[in-house]
């Protein structure tokens, strides 16, 4: 099976990114489930590597590591990126920048689309 997860909140401030996140993690340990993660909007701050947050809060670019560890993919938008002056060399090992057209293949070769 073939799920997309498409995640457009901010890395912290909702659960709507981690929540989206910890799904794409325990879908992308499954047997013949293959999970793809597509950030738009202030998502792709989930993607920025080497985050600092207070001890004992959640890291969401450890979360995404680990869905790329597992087999999953994740695509960031790239015109989002560039809204927020991300470049591609702060991305996670793994994730990539992205477009508007992957997001429509990988919609389109998706079984499932969860959005956050």
């Amino acid at each position: 099976m073939n799920i997309l997860v498409i995640l457009n909140d901010p890395p912290y401030g909702t659960e709507r990114s981690y929540n989206g996140l910890r799904l794409a993690g325990s879908l992308s340990r499954r047997d013949n489930v293959n999970v793809r993660v597509f950030l738009f909007g202030d998502a792709v701050g989930c993607a920025l590597a080497e985050q600092k947050v207070p001890d004992g809060y959640y890291h969401l670019d450890r979360m995404a590591a680990a869905v790329i560890r597992h087999g999953g993919e994740i695509g960031c938008c790239g015109t989002c990126m560039d809204a927020r002056a991300f470049n591609d060399g702060a991305l996670i090992a793994g994730a990539r920048r992205s477009t508007l057209e992957e997001a429509t293949e990988w919609a389109i070769w998706a079984d499932k689309v969860i959005c956050y």
